[in-house]
């Protein structure tokens, strides 16, 4: 079978390092065949981490942001992310997987050789970045679809308390088809544009973070703002559940970046202590900045931080030291704060849970200071042979513009469209009464 790093590669930077000794066998003898190899712990851990990642979205991103909203609104947002959840993971199985990763040899999205799953069986293995070492393709499948089902619900922050439930799952069953499932496949297929750029992003940071960051700063823009924006009390209604949703998505975050290695080994690791300490160094600087600007820490604010340094640190997880990550979080947290609390209202977009400023913004600075970071003179893995650095931060920089070119025409093209078929945002009454009692018929609350 193909080795993943051709057909579903994940990290650029390990299939390069792997080149060097691919050519000298070249040009050796013939070399000895390879046994393809499945370890029951990789295969438990790959489990595992499908199901934390399920757990970031609901309850961890659910709550999240249910708790930042106000009540009237709270049901509204969690049956967003469970309606997104379980309509993207349909989409994926009939055609999504195959759009990323069906085998074609397209530059811009992996044809439809694998539509419906064809061809999948209990037995159909899939390689990871060990050669001969193989797991199962359903679970790669399974892990797969919840990068797919969370990036759309993490858009829904931008323009929560006034959209229209039908248009919510109109664009997002559109965009997954014509801005996800293409980055995807892009930036983590072996066949991709991105990807062959030499481009590293270990488990999301353009595909997840900036692809819905981007769309969120569009569709906060088309939607329109909030009615009574910058004049009524708009404050989260419970902290509680923020906090509680915020540090489920910490949980969770551990399958993301760690499950991204596809083993459970020593890239596993560095994946997993990295999540620890770039959330932690992003926290502390979130609070510290805080502290000195207004005079308080706030428990928004460490939540804020909490969120940025798992996002910032998402694409460099498997290729930066430890002590890269608390830096790359510390900064992470300095620019989005700036973005959240000068840019935003210099610029007056109401971006209702901040998600360009944190997902966009700290996907940005993530991806960027990956190039850095992956240094070895920083503490990191080190760069391919003949890759330098600057050469690497440009080829970064070159990602990211082309994620955000790309996501930014689809998305405003797509809500102009659900736009003009549904309309996106409520009356005036229904988003007085709130989008609980008036799209669902229900309070998250009784007095």
């Amino acid at each position: 079978m193909n080795n993943i790093f051709k057909t579903l590669g994940l990290s650029a930077a390990t299939y390069m390092m792997t080149l060097p000794a691919t050519a000298q066998e070249t040009t050796a003898e013939p070399a000895e065949v390879i046994v393809e190899t499945m370890d029951k712990g990789d295969v438990a851990w790959m489990m595992i981490s499908t199901i934390l990642v399920l757990f970031m979205i609901l309850p961890g991103l659910a709550l999240f942001y249910g708790g930042l909203v106000r009540s009237k609104n709270m049901l509204s947002v969690l049956m967003q992310c469970t309606l997104i959840t379980a309509v993207v993971m349909v989409i994926w199985v009939v055609y999504g997987y195959s759009f990323a990763f069906g085998g074609g040899t397209g530059p811009f999205w992996g044809g439809l050789g694998k539509l419906f799953l064809v061809g999948v069986t209990p037995d159909t293995m899939i390689g990871t970045f060990t050669e001969g070492v193989v797991i199962p393709e359903y679970i790669f499948i399974a892990f797969q679809m919840t990068f797919a089902a969370i990036t759309p619900a993490l858009i829904v922050g931008a323009f929560a308390e006034r959209i229209k439930f039908k248009a919510v799952l109109a664009f997002v069953v559109l965009w997954v088809t014509f801005a996800y499932f293409p980055i995807a496949h892009m930036v983590w297929d072996g066949a991709g544009y991105i990807f062959n750029m030499g481009a590293l992003d270990f488990a999301g940071g353009t595909v997840v973070h900036i692809n819905a960051g981007i769309a969120a700063l569009c569709g906060c823009i088309m939607v329109g703002k909030r009615r009574g924006f910058g004049k009524d009390n708009m404050a989260p209604h419970s902290m509680t559940l923020t906090l509680v949703g915020a540090a489920m998505l910490w949980v969770g975050w551990f399958g993301f970046n760690a499950g991204s290695n596809l083993e459970a080994n020593g890239g596993a690791t560095l994946a997993v202590i990295n999540t620890f300490t770039a959330t932690a160094g992003a926290i502390i600087a979130w609070s510290a900045i805080e502290a000195i600007a207004r005079g308080k820490a706030s428990m928004l604010g460490a939540a804020s931080g909490m969120v940025t340094g798992l996002v910032a640190v998402t694409p460099a997880a498997g290729s930066i030291g430890p002590v890269g990550a608390i830096v790359l979080g510390a900064i992470a947290s300095l620019v989005c704060y700036y973005f959240v609390t000068t840019v935003k209202n210099k610029f007056g977009y109401d971006d209702s849970l901040d998600v360009f400023g944190i997902h966009g913004v700290g996907g940005i600075v993530g991806a960027v200071g990956t190039g850095i970071f992956t240094a070895g003179s920083l503490g990191g893995l080190g760069y391919a042979d003949d890759v330098t650095m600057m050469g690497q931060t440009w080829i970064q920089i070159k990602a990211v513009i082309i994620t955000i070119i790309w996501c930014g025409v689809v998305s405003i093209i797509l809500f102009k469209l659900v736009d003009i078929l549904f309309g996106l945002r409520v009356d005036e009454e229904s988003e007085s009464v709130g989008l609980d009692q008036s799209s669902h018929g229900e309070a998250a609350y009784h007095s």
